[in-house]
């Protein structure tokens, strides 16, 4: 088995991602839980681009990683200035980092039509940085930017490039296909070329531009790279790096037999460790990320379901649990029986085909009406408790009122009353929101919270809204569907109507009733 190193450049090149940004606190958190699943490297940022990067060096070298190395990224001396004299490479080795990755320019036409200098120039910038950063004691990485599209129109002057580097002190060569415009044999020959021409290990960084750097980089591994740089989840400029997570799990899973990496039992901690990195960023997660997003083995299809019950292997390439994922049966109106037992199992109905074609006509019925319940999963329990006769309602609502005006400053201020019977007693309270549906939320709240003292665990996370037949203007259906959570679990809940609050109070409705039937339920 070959041991593949993991070089996670999240930090610096994924902040360049559009929409994400972050803090100190963020960075030196993500570095932490990469650490802890055994990445080899973690390139911390570029100490002369910016304060926060300066102070992460700082902070991370307080609390130095038990496993990680911790790599400062720079650029090669600029034009006609000795490599003491530039400011950037000083940062780097004042940073502290014991690994410094220098990126240079490895295309010709790089070299002559944008950084507008010569090509050997360009090598003596290259050879003087890396000389100099080792003489002050550093390890030395080079990342060759451009690498791939110069060695397709200049092989000789790439490979030289490469050349100097390591003939300077590089312990390393790490590809860089800058553009993400290579296709994987382009890869391998690349690879295959330079693994002829240097001795020291070589790195692959693919970018994500033709939807290719995950298939590249395994691409550039079983060519004879040892090295993987990219971002968790694939963050990045443009379309993104190459994703780790489907990375690590390619190689661990796949390619078990042949390559070696992070922990062993890292790969079960995979899901966690990306669904990690989009909760500390605010980032709702891909629900279609391969391995570890929320659907990549859910199931809808009756016969996929049907299969799945028989053997998971008929339409699934792995285990859920072995990346710490899990298993998911949707209903919708493409359900068969075997969806709809498989999400009523708690309920022990196999042997009770009468309630489980009910269940499967009031699904239909429903999705007719704009209903979705693939992420709905607390109103499809309700509906399922309605239908077999397992349910009843926890408080009636008698009335609801929301307010929405604005004061002589011109700011915003929403009231919700609202008016609920619980058993023999009445409830009749009022309160503030940022809007109606936060306002509503508060209301009911507050007029439940002395009765159902559980519901202050539960929180809303998210709440999404769609018109379903907007032709119809004003008069549209509105779906909305809201996530709550409490300290176990999260749901989803769904209402539909012309009227967007009506809609939002179902949802909200159904929320609560959610909760208190899983609670106040015995035996299911």
């Amino acid at each position: 088995m070959r041991k593949i190193q993991i070089y996670d450049t999240t930090l610096r090149d994924g902040a360049q991602t559009e929409g994400i940004t972050f803090s100190l606190r963020d960075k030196l958190l993500l570095a932490k839980r990469m650490d802890w699943m055994g990445i080899d490297f973690i390139e911390g940022g570029y100490p002369a681009s910016n304060e926060k990067d300066e102070q992460f060096f700082q902070r991370i070298g307080e609390a130095a990683p038990e496993n990680a190395v911790i790599c400062a990224f720079g650029m090669t001396r600029r034009k006609g200035m000795k490599p003491e004299e530039d400011a950037g490479l000083r940062s780097l080795i004042h940073s502290g980092a014991s690994v410094l990755t220098i990126v240079g320019k490895s295309s010709s036409f790089q070299v002559k039509e944008v950084i507008q200098t010569t090509l050997d120039e360009n090598l003596a910038m290259i050879e003087d940085t890396v000389r100099w950063c080792v003489e002050q004691g550093r390890r030395l990485f080079f990342d060759a930017e451009h690498f791939f599209d110069g060695w397709k129109s200049d092989p000789v002057y790439t490979i030289q490039v490469l050349k100097t580097a390591v003939a300077a002190g590089a312990e390393s060569v790490h590809l860089c296909d800058t553009n993400g415009g290579t296709l994987p044999e382009e890869i391998i020959a690349g690879v295959e070329d330079v693994l002829k021409n240097i001795s020291v290990p070589v790195g692959i960084h693919a970018h994500n531009d033709c939807g290719l750097a995950v298939a590249n980089s395994l691409a550039a591994v079983d060519a004879g790279a040892s090295i993987v740089q990219g971002t968790i989840n694939g963050l990045g400029e443009r379309c993104g790096n190459a994703d780790l997570i489907a990375i690590i799990a390619n190689l661990l899973l796949k390619k078990k037999d042949r390559y070696e990496l992070l922990h062993p039992d890292s790969i079960r901690e995979l899901t966690a460790f990306s669904r990690y990195f989009y909760e500390l960023l605010n980032v709702n997660p891909s629900n279609r990320q391969p391995f570890v997003g929320k659907s990549a083995f859910a199931h809808k299809g009756g016969m996929h379901v049907s299969g799945v019950h028989r053997d998971t292997s008929a339409y699934e390439h792995i285990a859920p649990e072995s990346v710490g994922n899990e298993r998911r049966v949707l209903v919708s109106e493409l359900s068969g029986r075997s969806n709809i037992l498989a999400r009523t199992a708690k309920f022990h109905f196999e042997n009770n085909p009468a309630i489980l074609a009910k269940i499967l006509d009031a699904v239909v019925r429903k999705e007719n009406e704009g209903y979705q319940y693939e992420a709905a999963e607390g109103s499809f329990d309700l509906l399922v408790r309605k239908t077999a006769g397992l349910y009843h309602s926890h408080f009636e609502r008698l009335s609801y009122q929301t307010n929405v005006g604005a004061n002589e400053n011109g700011v915003f201020e929403t009231l919700a009353t609202v008016k609920l019977k619980v058993g023999t007693i009445i409830r009749h309270e009022v309160a503030e929101g940022d809007g109606p549906v936060d306002a509503l939320n508060a209301a009911m709240r507050k007029a439940l919270y002395p009765l159902f003292p559980e519901l202050k665990d539960v929180s809303l996370v998210d709440y999404k809204v769609r018109v379903l037949n907007s032709e119809a203007a004003t008069a549209a259906a509105t779906r909305v569907i809201i996530e709550s959570k409490d300290l176990e679990e999260s749901w989803g809940t769904v209402g539909v109507n012309e009227n967007i609050i009506e809609a939002s109070w179902i949802a909200l409705c159904d929320s609560i009733e959610y909760k208190l039937a899983k609670t106040r339920t015995r035996n299911l």
